[in-house]
């Protein structure tokens, strides 16, 4: 097995157990434990990828999230994923991936000549560069992004699966390091619900990498004590591979849990990610920190990697990235990496910009006699497909000065201080505060029930960590009820550590835009200059610049290069960090994969299905469905070779002739109940329901704060305190969010209270001259005549000792009744009716057949008829607006524009050909027209063929159209030319209403 620069011990890789794997083509091996990364870097694989815009040589930079360069497609076919990071990715056996962004080959990339042309495309040259012709833009668009880009999307369907699941815990803890073990073992030992979550397939966080000790042993000991520890109690639950992306509102954080994506192909059984949606009561965030690169000439030359990225390797693969490093710093922390690389046999020098320092590490690395440049920064690197060396210059007055040598290297660690990750904080709705003495962003005043602790909250010594971890837990612990336990933080070597430096570019601000690029953002190749230039061109605010330049775009979000393009710009603009500000922390943490966010919502499953309780009758009859909001509606029953024409026909005939039934169940109910039911129901319709005496019932509109019609729907009165409101199927949802919302927010001193009892109760239409014959055969406690029952009142009574509640109302205008029983007992009423009235032909019809019979009556249908912009004086229901009353709405029916002429109004439409069915959605000019191009005056909102009129029939909004009764208009056809068509009043059949008062 040849891994040149594999260390001959050490890691936590399972070195008995090799594994084979393809990169971009070729075979290489590594062990179980190896990430795509290590096992690259152990083969003295260091150039892995082209950069986004000028295909300049990559290599990998990280070992973990925040890895802006090893991005790579991962297998092929219908289980290639694209752009996850080499970092995370898990070795496993015949594991194929393939760099991105160069074609043919990654060392023959033919795009690689955009290097020679660097200078000619800065940020946003192609804003200025591809303005003419306008009609070339197209061509133009996919040019750049063929040159320009990251991995493919699959061709195919995923054949992985996914879930959801919901979690509700005491404590959320984010991050598995020294402080969120600390915080999860003192919420742990309280007895709290506790949810542990990291992203590492392994707990440590950064002891992982590390040779520290804890209480007097062994980091990875003390982390696998702490392990067992939290296992062994009942109430804490670990997931490891599981990444908190994101944190809503009410400490809401959604978490991606991956379960298979680190198996070989074949054994992938099961669910591969799991989405974790979890409540907590109180989250302590110990997502650590990610240390900020240094900006110098060709920074992003492969073996130029971080030096914390160079100890993980180290430690955690048993791999070192170089046999010649220099390691380049302001802070104190490079210098462990310095001592790791001299105990391996590393040849390896410091450059500091700091003087002489006083602190453990830098002591310790000059008794072992490391060598350490002082006051002395890199300011280039040379090389083609791998750093070759190092320019280093003395640093004077925070800029660089003489030339001082030139170090031969293959390997550079960049260290220019922590940045906390403060993400999720951020997404909580917390703000960032500068720290001056850190040079970073921590976490300021939050917004929930929330804390920052370790790294996240700018403590960078183990012993702090450990100490904040403990106290955070606690904390959380007992403010979410819980008794908590004295105990004492664990001991560490003592520690003492040198102020950092301040280093955000290593070059004078003036001569940012010559020599080598320095680069900022690795992954959107956004260089210094890029910045200073969006300044010169007057963008000076941060987010601005972002846009300008792609600084923080990307799958890493930023999380290297944000802090360092922050400070250039405030340098170009004369301000100071906090100044200048912090661009806006969004979900995802990291890429979430859409299988995960989709889980099993695919196909027949994207939307609940809902189904009535008479929903297998339907079946059994042959009926046709549609969807209506989610439930699934009968849309007509055909019978033998009936079309759909044919079978809607032959409903109207027999809802207009005898009786027919419709299933109705699905029409929202609410029940609203309390003293102050009537004063909300006031407040919501537009008109008066003060007097309505109980036992009647009463049709309404209801406006949103625009004035446009929201819903509509008959409401009966049950008691003095007690009403049941009707919706639309589709709207039943959004009139109950509705009326909560201003419940909620603006009248809470109202007492009243709404449920939904649409699933309660079962509605059956029974419509037509028979109707009430059918309705008297198994309904005998009722008085169902005209004087006893009158239209739009309601009775109770029982259908086979079945409670129902019977209201005199109708959408078809007929002799109509609504049958409202509980929802258990659907099934048998139905059979009942059926029964009663075959010897009158009762015929069930369908939601085509009931549009049809309601638009010959030139009743709406609020979302079909309506379209958010139409008021109820465009509907001609001008007299259901109450003058003396307010309501929602009221006021901007006053508004010049809402209530001034030419509106579109709702009208009637008769095509001069009877047999020609106008499309719904056809545009309506002024006849005659004899323009190509024409001023639309409205469209067809409902069209169908009448069997009762025996022709077609359409209603529309037309501007102006009550004052244009009569006039001919023309509506343009899909297929080209016009139709003629008449204006008319929308009710085209019974004007008068008599059928649905008859004897």
């Amino acid at each position: 097995m040849n891994q040149g620069y594999r260390l001959p011990h050490g890691g936590r890789v399972r070195r008995d157990k090799p594994l084979t794997f393809l990169f971009n083509g070729k075979r290489y091996t590594g062990y179980e434990g190896d990430t795509l990364a290590s096992a690259l870097l152990a083969n003295g694989v260091h150039f892995v990828a082209r950069s986004f815009k000028y295909h300049r040589p990559r290599g990998v930079v990280t070992a973990g999230v925040a890895e802006p360069n090893a991005i790579v497609q991962l297998e092929t076919g219908a289980w290639t994923v694209p752009n996850p990071r080499a970092t995370e990715v898990e070795l496993y056996e015949g594991l194929q991936a393939s760099s991105v962004n160069a074609r043919p080959t990654l060392e023959g990339d033919r795009m690689a000549v955009m290097q020679k042309f660097a200078r000619f495309i800065p940020a946003g040259f192609y804003y200025k560069t591809f303005m003419w012709p306008r009609s070339f833009w197209p061509r133009y668009e996919e040019l750049i992004r063929d040159a320009a880009g990251l991995g493919r999307v699959p061709e195919v369907r995923d054949p992985d699966r996914y879930e959801k699941t919901f979690a509700h815990c005491d404590v959320l803890v984010v991050g598995a390091g020294p402080a969120g073990l600390a915080a999860a073992y003192a919420a742990g030992m309280s007895g709290a619900r506790v949810l542990l979550v990291d992203d590492q397939p392994t707990l440590g966080g950064s002891l992982l990498a590390s040779d520290d000790r804890i209480d007097g042993k062994p980091a990875a000991e003390w982390v696998g004590e702490m392990e067992r520890a939290l296992r062994a109690m009942p109430e804490v639950t670990i997931l490891s591979r599981a990444t908190a992306f994101g944190y809503q509102d009410h400490n809401l954080v959604t978490v991606c849990e991956r379960l298979t994506g680190h198996l070989p192909l074949a054994q992938r059984n099961g669910v591969r990610e799991r989405l974790w949606k979890v409540r907590a009561r109180h989250v302590v965030l110990a997502t650590g920190a990610h240390e900020r690169p240094l900006v110098f000439g060709n920074n992003d030359l492969p073996g130029i990697m971080l030096a914390s990225a160079i100890s993980a390797y180290l430690h955690q693969y048993g791999v070192t990235p170089g046999r010649k490093a220099v390691i380049c710093t302001n802070n104190d922390s490079a210098y462990r990496t310095a001592l790791d690389l001299q105990r391996c046999g590393i040849d390896v020098t410091v450059v500091d910009a700091r003087r002489a320092m006083q602190g453990t590490w830098p002591q310790r690395a000059a008794a072992a006699g490391v060598r350490i440049v002082r006051e002395a920064l890199v300011v280039a690197a040379t090389g083609s497909q791998h750093v070759r060396s190092v320019e280093v210059a003395a640093y004077v007055g925070r800029a660089p000065g003489r030339h001082l040598e030139t170090i031969a290297c293959d390997l550079v660690g960049m260290s220019g201080g922590w940045n906390p990750v403060i993400h999720l904080f951020s997404q909580s709705g917390g703000k960032a505060a500068w720290h001056a003495e850190k040079s970073c962003f921590v976490p300021g005043v939050g917004a929930q029930a929330t804390c920052s602790a370790g790294a996240a909250n700018g403590a960078f010594l183990l012993a702090d960590c450990l100490h904040g971890g403990l106290l955070a837990g606690r904390d959380a612990a007992s403010r979410a009820g819980f008794a908590v336990r004295e105990m004492a933080s664990w001991p560490t070597d003592p520690v003492t550590e040198n102020a950092l430096e301040p280093l955000w570019m290593a070059s004078e601000l003036s001569r940012v835009q010559r020599g080598p690029k320095q680069f900022v953002d690795f992954q959107n190749d956004v260089a210094a200059s890029d910045i200073a230039l969006a300044a010169r061109e007057g963008y000076h605010s941060i987010e601005h610049v972002k846009r300008y330049t792609a600084l923080g775009f990307g799958t890493d979000q930023g999380k290297l290069g944000n802090i360092n393009g922050m400070a250039i710009l405030a340098e170009v603009l004369g301000k100071t960090i906090p100044e200048t500000g912090t661009t806006t922390f969004r979900p995802n943490y990291t890429p979430v994969t859409f299988g995960t966010l989709a889980g099993r919502e695919l196909g027949d499953f994207v939307d609940p299905v809902r189904k009535t309780c008479i929903h297998a009758w339907h079946e059994a009859q042959g009926a046709l469905f549609e969807d209506v909001g989610n439930w699934k509606r009968p849309w007509y029953f055909p019978r033998g070779n009936e079309d759909m024409h044919a079978a809607v026909a032959r409903e109207c005939r027999a809802v207009r002739n005898s009786v027919g039934i419709l299933d109705a169940s699905t029409l929202g109910k609410i029940d609203v109940q309390g003293p102050d039911a009537a004063t909300l129901l006031n407040w919501m319709y537009t008109n008066a329901w003060t007097k309505l005496p109980v036992g009647k019932g009463r049709y309404g509109l209801m406006l949103d704060e625009n004035g446009m019609v929201f819903d509509d729907g008959v409401t009966v009165r049950l008691a003095e305190d007690h009403f049941l409101m009707s919706t639309t199927s589709g709207g039943a949802a959004r009139v109950l969010s509705w009326m909560e919302r201003w419940l909620q927010t603006e009248w809470p001193h109202l007492k009243v209270h709404l449920s939904s009892v649409t699933d309660h109760f079962a509605t059956f239409a029974v419509a037509g001259p028979n109707a009430r014959k059918v309705l008297q055969k198994v309904c005998s406690d009722i008085d169902f005549s005209n004087a006893a029952f009158p239209f739009m009142s309601f009775k109770e009574g029982t259908i086979d000792g079945v409670f129902a509640r019977i209201m005199r109302i109708s959408f078809s205008g007929e002799l109509s009744y609504e049958v409202n029983v509980p929802a258990n007992f659907g099934q048998h009423v139905w059979n009942l009716i059926m029964s009663a009235g075959e010897p009158f032909g009762i015929t069930p019809y369908g939601t085509e057949t009931m549009h049809v019979l309601r638009a010959e009556k030139g009743y709406i249908i609020v979302g079909q008829d309506t379209d958010g912009s139409i008021t109820p004086d465009d509907l001609g229901m001008g007299g259901l607006v109450a003058k003396t009353k307010d309501f929602l709405g009221k006021r901007s029916l006053v508004r010049s524009h809402t209530a001034g002429e030419n509106r579109k109004q709702l009208v009637g439409l008769l095509a001069k050909d009877p047999s020609f069915v106008l499309q719904e959605g056809g545009q309506i000019l002024a006849a005659p027209c004899t323009e190509r191009i024409a001023p639309m005056i409205g469209h067809v909102t409902s069209s169908y063929m009448s069997p009762t009129l025996n022709r077609s029939i359409a209603m529309a909004v037309v501007k102006g159209g009550l004052q244009k009764m009569g006039q001919e208009v023309v509506v343009a056809l899909p297929t080209g030319g016009f139709m003629p068509a008449t204006i008319t009043s929308p009710v085209f059949y019974d004007q008068e209403g008599a059928r649905q008062n008859v004897e």
